[in-house]
């Protein structure tokens, strides 16, 4: 019987540590067959050097995978895609990868985001999308090596609202023994929602002001616009049916306030060092286009978006 083929586009802190877990243990039971795709310098160093992960959970730090390759192109019967790029790039690579899945490939998008499962649908319209949800602190520290610190990565998991059904209890399988902390839900749009209702207000907010975490919590300006976002986030999902908990704003101030005072987002990191791609239509964007669809007041969240536009 032919091995499942796992493929992991992208080795940026999600793909690199999640891909590092996956791959390790398949060094050792070779059950599967595992491809990364990497571009560029980060292509050149892993093939050479294998991936690194610098982490506390792993005191051997590299691994080496079946396959790397510079395209997806290049991409044979994939079964399990995980794509863990930025999401601006998600309409592109999904398009190169409508060339190479078969109908039967399953998608595993590793990305926070309100509207990532109904973006991947437009593109790719017929195949199974697991729509999942993220909490892990890694980074890139240079090509081809990744540093994970803080508590371990996990993931949360939820079946296809449309192929709710589909046997996927293999992926369920091969998360949990690649000893990655992981929930398999019916439903995760409830948590997708939690983290983003999270990362949204403060990403905004602290790009605006290019101020941190602690600053959202504690200056009044700040906690105002956050808030503001929060309920406008909280009305589209009340609109779409997804329950979250009738104090999410308080508990979302309250989870952000254990974070270190100075804390950054990456929005604000990217918005105030000037790089020209950043997550401002994931965090601003999304929101606005929800309210758009269905005919909720959104304008709280504009005016933010259209000040960090205009920065």
């Amino acid at each position: 019987m032919n091995k499942k083929h796992i493929i992991v586009v992208g080795l940026g802190g999600v793909g690199g540590y999640f891909g590092f877990k996956i791959n390790q243990e398949n060094e050792s039971s070779q059950k599967y067959k595992v491809s990364f795709v990497a571009r560029g310098e980060t292509y050149s160093k892993v093939k050479e050097n294998g991936l690194i992960l610098l982490s506390p959970e792993h005191p051997v730090n590299h691994t080496h995978p079946d396959a790397i390759e510079q395209n997806i192109a290049d991409i044979k019967d994939p079964d399990l895609v995980l794509i863990c790029v930025k999401e601006y790039d998600l309409e592109n690579i999904c398009s190169q990868l409508n060339g190479i899945i078969t109908k039967d490939t399953v998608l595993l998008p590793m990305m926070n985001g309100a509207d990532i499962y109904e973006r991947i649908r437009k593109v790719i319209p017929d195949n199974v999308i697991l729509p999942t949800c993220l909490y892990v602190a890694s980074h890139i520290k240079e090509k081809g090596i990744v540093e994970h610190k803080g508590k371990a990565g996990k993931m949360i998991v939820g079946r296809d609202p449309e192929h709710f059904s589909a046997d996927i209890n293999w992926i369920v399988e091969l998360i949990r023994e690649s000893k990655i902390d992981f929930d398999f839900k019916d439903n995760s749009l409830m948590d997708i929602w939690t983290k983003y209702i999270f990362i949204a207000s403060f990403g905004l907010v602290t790009a605006k002001h290019n101020s941190s975490i602690g600053t959202v919590c504690t200056d009044e300006v700040q906690k105002h616009e956050a808030t503001e976002i929060m309920k406008e986030i909280k009305q589209i999902a009340d609109t779409k049916k997804i329950v979250l908990d009738e104090d999410i704003i308080q508990k979302t101030f309250e989870k952000a306030s254990t974070f270190p005072f100075e804390t950054p987002t990456s929005l604000q990191l990217d918005v105030n060092s000037g790089k020209g791609n950043n997550e401002l239509e994931l965090l601003g964007g999304a929101v606005l286009n929800f309210g758009k669809e269905l005919g909720i007041d959104t304008s709280f969240t504009q005016k933010i978006y259209d000040e960090i536009k205009a920065l």
